[in-house]
Order: C-alpha cells, then structure tokens, then sequence
C-alpha cells in the first residue's frame, strides 16, 4: 500500500511540475509577442517613409514615361533586371526578364536603361543606394549624359603625342 501512495504522490508531483512549466512557457511567449508587437511600434516613420518613397519613384515612372514601361510592374522588375545585369547576377537577371516579359514591358527599356547606367561610370560597392538611385534615375530618362568626365581623350584622338 505504500509504494501505491509513493506512485499516486510521484504522478500528482509530475502532472503538477508539467502543468506549472507549461503556464511559465505560456505567461513567457505571451510577454514575448507583447514586446514583438511593441518594438515595431517604437520606429513607425521609417517604414512607413521608405514605403512612401517607393510608391512616389513609381507615380514618377507613370508620369513621366510613355506606355507600359512606366507600369509599376514593369518599373519595378525592370530596376531588378537592370541592377542584377549590373552585378554580373545574369543568371536571376534572366528569370526576372522572363517576368518583365510576361508582364508585356518593353525589352527595349531595359536595354537603354542599362546603357545609361553603364556610361555613368563605377559606382561605389560599399553604397548599394548608389545604385539604386542611378538605375532609377536611368529608367527615368535613359538618355541622361555621362556625369563622370572620362580621363580619357576621345575616340579618333592620338594618345602619347603632343602637339609642339
């Protein structure tokens, strides 16, 4: 009759610690989601101002640019094509170019979008919104002129003769 109580007063003890445990765990992830929901709301402007950063770039693009290509879809597809072609990603590039395609944007952008960034020079690895920006402001006005002066003489000139 003794190692019957033992067993009953052994069970009871482990029913009472798991019960216990599975209250801490439940009080611990409900102050975790507390402080989850809390932090996001102690830096709203950020989000909120890239958010509306990026949905001005796109009513820029419908204003400014003629049929399709000043789409959101097609504008937003199209910057990725161009920045991945950029970083030599050819291969995520070309899936991307399969999507602007069925999307019906206009090959043709991306490639003047691309010379245009490619005429503007390098531009610095350690600042990736460099990037960005010169490939929306490419998608913008392809034609936008060189901004770098090249060091080099222009085409057709000699180099290494001097004029005396």
């Amino acid at each position: 009759m003794f190692s019957f109580s033992v067993r009953i007063f052994a069970a009871a003890l482990g029913a009472a610690v798991v019960m216990t445990m599975g209250a801490w765990a439940v009080a611990r992830g409900e102050d975790q989601s507390a402080q989850e929901q809390k932090a996001p709301a102690a830096q709203p402007g950020e989000g909120a101002k890239d958010e509306k950063k990026k949905i001005d770039e796109f009513a820029e693009a419908a204003r400014l640019l003629p049929g399709t290509a000043g789409q959101p879809e097609c504008v937003w597809l199209g910057r990725r094509v161009v920045s991945l072609l950029w970083r030599d990603d050819l291969d995520t590039a070309f899936r991307h170019l399969d999507l602007y395609d069925r999307f019906n944007c206009p090959a043709a952008h991306i490639q003047e979008t691309f010379r245009c960034v490619v005429r503007q020079g390098n531009i610095d690895p350690k600042s990736p919104e460099s990037l960005n920006s010169r490939v929306h402001a490419c998608w913008i006005n392809p034609s936008l002129p060189p901004t770098t002066a090249s060091s080099a003489p222009p085409p057709g000139t000699p180099q290494g003769t001097s004029s005396q």
